[in-house]
């Protein structure tokens, strides 16, 4: 499974925060996520961090 982060994100810092082996913050001040698939002992940190962004950001791929 892989996630992307989209246009929506304030930057709040969640997702990092939460899930920090998949996002990260960027120089621009926006979350990424990373390129490959999520480790699978990270699942269920990732979907955390999607179902807690407060805009909605974090979609799968």
């Amino acid at each position: 499974m892989k996630y992307v982060v989209n246009e929506e994100c304030i930057g709040c810092g969640l997702c990092a925060g939460t899930c920090p082996a998949v996002f990260s913050m960027t120089d621009e001040g926006t979350a990424c996520a990373i390129e490959g698939d999520v480790p699978n002992e990270e699942l269920n940190s990732a979907a955390e961090a999607m179902d807690s962004c407060p805009v909605g950001a974090i979609e799968e791929a």
